[in-house]
């Protein structure tokens, strides 16, 4: 049996967390994205992408493994049936945290932890523009931008106000 992680845990005994981050996985996987304390989505992150990676393997004995940590059959045949095949050709990554700001009962700061959606692209690093900074030789090409070419006669921003719309 291994042993169970020491210090601070989520819910206070080891057996309270295991429930804990199945359910939170649990969950995860049946609607694609949830709102959680920002402790419990750091903790949820790497032991769903394992499931995530046994399901992508998907043989019988990767499904029974999950099936013991997933108690919910239906859950269990959306991530070897959908997501699984989904992240297929990503070898990783597969959930993203965005930090949401406080919860407002308890000041809790709060996440949202969600199954990334955009495909893996195979762009290389030359590929990508550089930001505007970053390079030294790119402050002398540098070129301000023009305004746009008025035509004749300037349009009003806004609607003129008469004197007796009753504003005081």
């Amino acid at each position: 049996m291994p042993t169970p992680k020491k210090g601070p845990r989520l819910g206070g005994s080891p057996s309270h967390q295991k429930a804990i981050l199945a359910n939170l996985a649990t969950s995860l996987f049946e609607h694609g994205a949830i709102t959680t304390t920002e402790a419990k989505a750091r903790v949820l992150r790497p032991y769903a992408e394992r499931l995530i990676t046994k399901a992508k393997r998907g043989d019988l004995h990767n499904r029974r493994q999950v099936l013991s940590v997933i108690r919910d059959k239906s859950v269990v045949h959306v991530l070897f049936t959908e997501i699984g095949p989904r992240f297929a050709d990503r070898p990783g990554g597969y959930t993203r945290i965005t930090k949401i700001g406080p919860r407002k009962g308890d000041n809790a700061p709060m996440a949202v932890i969600a199954l990334v959606t955009e495909e893996v692209t195979a762009a290389s690093r030359s590929s990508r523009p550089s930001p505007a900074g970053s390079s030294r030789s790119a402050g002398s090409a540098r070129t301000t931008p023009t305004a746009p070419a008025v035509s004749g006669v300037e349009e009003p921003t806004s609607a003129p106000v008469s004197a007796g719309d009753g504003a005081v």
